[in-house]
């Protein structure tokens, strides 16, 4: 029933995460009573996304340059790495102001279930990292899940193997800031108690 144009945007709004299509179908809708210079802007953003972005040549993370703004910035500490899974990591991470090294971007976690093993994620691009021997602590700041934990668990394995020297730290799991005792889960509190720290 609808113009085919009209399908194929709501198509492939649905393909995007948490959109369904309902939502697609607002979405699409929604566009058409903007004006055409709005809407040749989302679409020339959204192929700007493919045509000036790259992967960053030594993180991984995105970037416009050969090397992104974070690893090219002489104030970071280049001895301690944090290990992430996707770039999106890398922004709520550097929003926490918390670490001041550089970044390693995996491109996931391993999970057969979904198919994706070590070989599929940038694990050896890691090692070399780690070889060079400038690096002195990697901390690996994968989700708190299985996949992220089994992640985790493989890394520490793989960098121990090349440099048992390396200071190798996980980020810290808990209850977040306003959450009450009651409603947290038991693996979550047992995590809290084993990482608590002085006051």
């Amino acid at each position: 029933m609808l113009p085919k144009s009209v399908q194929n945007l709501i198509d492939e709004f649905s393909k995007l995460p948490g959109v369904g299509p309902k939502s697609a179908a607002r979405l699409a809708f929604y566009l058409l009573t903007k004006p055409k210079s709005d809407v040749e802007s989302l679409g020339k953003s959204i192929l700007g996304l493919v045509e000036n972005l790259k992967y960053c040549d030594i993180c991984y993370n995105i970037a416009e340059t050969e090397v992104c703004a974070i690893c090219s910035n002489s104030e970071r500490d280049p001895s301690i790495i944090t290990v992430v899974e996707e770039p999106l990591d890398v922004i709520a991470l550097e929003k926490s102001l918390g670490i001041n090294g550089l970044y390693h971007v995996l491109g996931g976690v391993i999970s057969p279930i979904n198919g994706v093993s070590p070989e599929d994620l940038r694990i050896d691009q890691l090692i070399r990292r780690v070889q060079n021997g400038e690096i002195k602590e990697i901390v690996l700041a994968t989700n708190p899940n299985l996949e992220g934990e089994a992640t985790a668990a493989y890394l520490k394995n793989k960098i121990f193997a090349v440099n048992s020297e390396i200071k190798i730290t996980r980020i810290a799991r808990g209850l977040p800031i306003g959450g009450d005792l009651e409603y947290a889960d038991e693996v979550t509190l047992k995590r809290s108690l084993e990482g608590r720290r002085d006051y």
